[in-house]
């Protein structure tokens, strides 16, 4: 992911730390000499993972924080494989797209079908009308980083209504 995003010249918004994945998509774009901005909780810095050769280094005092600093960076979102906190983020992303708060394009990198199960709730929730259809197309997937920045590239936002009306039950 993060060759591909120096090959196209995109930056990197992320949260900011130098372990797991994160830290090595980080390294990568570094290491091409592209720009990565890290947004990190001061609890997080505390702990000494903290990123500390990136670009720029922006410490905030919550999660909530970084979350609505990180959205406001960003001009569109990837989840990587990963756990609660990746899920977290996502989740809160795609609702705030579903609400209209943003018009961004959201998207998992689905590597070795890592996300297979979580898109499968998703086709799911679908079926059992929890989701509308134009709110799963949200979520957009690939298992190349360089199909999904098509994707993002190509990306023509809809206006997702999130209610389910009782006529649609």
């Amino acid at each position: 992911m993060g060759v591909a995003l120096v090959e196209r010249r995109l930056g990197l918004v992320y949260g900011g730390a130098n372990i797991g994945m994160m830290g090595e998509v980080a390294n990568a774009v570094l290491a091409r000499a592209g720009e990565v901005i890290g947004v990190i909780p001061e609890a997080l810095v505390a702990r000494e993972i903290a990123h500390r050769r990136l670009t720029e280094l922006r410490v905030v005092k919550s999660m909530h924080e970084r979350k609505t600093l990180m959205s406001g960076l960003a001009d569109a979102f990837i989840a990587l494989p990963g756990g609660y906190g990746t899920l977290d983020e996502f989740c809160e992303i795609l609702t705030w797209a579903q609400l209209g708060l943003h018009r961004k394009p959201c998207g998992v990198l689905n590597v070795c079908g890592y996300y297979d199960q979580l898109l499968n709730f998703l086709d799911r929730a679908v079926e059992e009308r929890f989701l509308r259809q134009q709110n799963r197309e949200l979520v957009l997937e690939a298992e190349d980083p360089g199909i999904l920045l098509d994707k993002f590239e190509n990306y023509q936002p809809v206006q997702a209504t999130k209610w389910i009306s009782k006529a649609e039950t």
